[in-house]
């Protein structure tokens, strides 16, 4: 049974009382359209939101250039470039536009405080184990990936996909949504440079360099996170958005004085204390003319005479599970932190979100820069009070805005950002509370869902887990008539999907 409206918490029902009531005659377009007082909300905390949103998945727009317009395709050509060099401007520019195209379309469609781009994981697929498979070329690739977004949509509108995410228990549901918030936290961490990859010994990640914090942009960090947690705790209304500004700024200006630079500078130069991804300076120019002569180049069915109709199927099918699943995950840990889930544990306007996300991840590889999917990231622009598609419009042109005004959105380096995602993790952690662990049949399954997350860097590894694991569980303690048959099927498709390796292998594919 759903719930005529989701229930907030005491602090949030405070909130809540404060937005004031408005009637149907005197409610304005927006009200009237995203339900801005149904959901306790206001235009200022709309917008607040989307911006934090944007500020914290700003960086694909340069990152998603560096994987897929740096490598060459199974021709020896650049993405978007030439067999010499390549075009980063061009696939900046398309990544931008379809984000911005994709995530205003799920604001106005679905109403929901969820942003789009290209899949981080789903991009470097699509570029090291599909697009440089001999004689591959990029269009090919991308054909691929129009296919397995169009299969989704067509699962979607069947009803299938939506038939599964109801078959989820409420408590793996739960699970889900816990797991995405500590995957965001070492997201944030290891891109914030405070974990790192040791690359040797048996240890395979460290505090740091070395063992030790080091580095300004470490300090700037820092300096972020407190500085959100202090307003968070004061309750002043966009702590989180405070805390950015407060952050870019202090990076600009250390990089001013300090001269520190990037991380990383090709070849080989590498500088362990330096900025993440973007070196925090006031860019030269404000404005770039873009050029968005990637999209349409794509080839449907051009790789089937490349590779063979099997290797593609195989192809087409991975890619179909982890775009199915991330997006079920994303879209439910948004709702539980934005108090918008039924008391079944649904979001609302469920099959509109997934006919938007499935049009989006067809979309992304129709632009030529890798399948659109829902990102965590929007749980930043939940924290600071979003709760319709209002927060995704404004993050949607932003988006826009930045295929013209790329050089700003390179201002704000990840160290800036990051900390949004460590304290939006926490809130989301604190959803751990309504598993009842005293249950081995739901609490191992729930605790494999939340600890492989982070753990393999892979939402779907962690549903994955934790639906055969539940699925297993319930068959060892004869209960098979408590799950669902939907849950079967899935589960079955889980361990292909954990298998896919040793099963190409049998059918001789490579």
């Amino acid at each position: 049974m759903r719930a005529s409206a989701p229930r907030l918490p005491p602090t949030r029902q405070r909130e809540a009382a404060s937005v004031p009531a408005q009637t149907s005659s005197g409610a304005t377009v927006l009200d009237r359209w995203f339900k801005l007082s149904e959901r306790g909300t206001t235009v200022a905390r709309e917008v607040r939101g989307g911006l934090v949103t944007f500020f914290t998945m700003a960086y694909i727009v340069v990152l998603n250039p560096l994987i897929i317009g740096t490598q060459k395709d199974g021709t020896g050509v650049f993405l978007g470039g030439s067999a010499d060099a390549p075009n980063l401007a061009k696939v900046a520019a398309a990544t931008a536009l379809v984000a911005g195209l994709m995530t205003i379309l799920m604001g106005v469609v679905a109403n929901y405080p969820l942003a789009l781009a290209t899949g981080l994981g789903l991009n470097a697929f699509v570029t090291f184990g599909i697009a440089q498979l001999p004689d591959m070329t990029w269009a090919d690739a991308m054909g691929l990936v129009v296919l397995e977004g169009l299969i989704i949509l067509g699962l979607v509108l069947t009803g299938f996909r939506t038939a599964v995410f109801h078959a989820v228990p409420i408590q793996l549901k739960t699970a889900i949504s816990v797991g995405i918030g500590l995957f965001i936290t070492i997201i944030g961490f290891v891109d914030a440079g405070i974990v790192r990859r040791t690359g040797t010994g048996p240890v395979p990640v460290e505090l740091g360099v070395g063992g030790f914090l080091a580095g300004w942009p470490t300090v700037v960090f820092v300096v972020g996170l407190l500085t959100m947690a202090v307003l968070m705790l004061r309750k002043v209304k966009g702590a989180i958005l405070i805390g950015i500004v407060v952050a870019t700024v202090l990076a600009i200006v250390v990089e001013a004085i300090a001269k520190i630079g990037p991380s990383f500078t090709p070849p080989d130069q590498v500088n362990p204390t330096g900025w993440g991804l973007n070196v925090p300076k006031l860019p030269s120019q404000v404005t770039d003319v873009p050029d968005f002569g990637l999209l349409g180049q794509f080839s449907l069915f051009g790789s089937f005479s490349k590779i063979g109709v099997v290797t593609a199927v195989l192809l087409v099918f991975t890619l179909l599970l982890a775009d199915f699943f991330d997006t079920m995950g994303t879209m439910v840990a948004i709702g539980a932190e934005a108090n918008l889930l039924d008391e079944e544990g649904i979001p609302p306007n469920t099959e509109r979100i997934l006919v938007v996300d499935s049009i989006a991840a067809a979309a992304g590889g129709a632009a030529s820069v890798s399948s659109n999917t829902s990102y965590i990231e929007s749980a930043a622009g939940v924290g600071e009070g979003a709760r319709t598609g209002l927060a995704s419009v404004v993050t949607g042109v932003l988006f826009l805005l930045a295929t013209v005004f790329a050089p700003l959105v390179a201002v704000v380096p990840y160290e800036a950002a990051t900390p949004a995602l460590i304290i939006v993790g926490f809130l989301m952690m604190t959803q751990v509370k309504g598993i009842d662990w005293d249950d081995m049949e739901i609490a191992l399954p729930a605790f494999l869902t939340i600890v492989l997350m982070p753990f393999t860097y892979s939402i779907t590894a962690g549903i994955g887990a934790g639906f055969v694991s539940f699925v297993v569980l319930k068959v060892a303690r004869g209960k098979t008539s408590q799950v669902h048959p939907l849950l079967w099927v899935t589960s079955a498709l889980f361990v292909v999907y954990f298998a896919i390796d040793p099963i190409k292998q049998l059918l001789g594919v490579s």
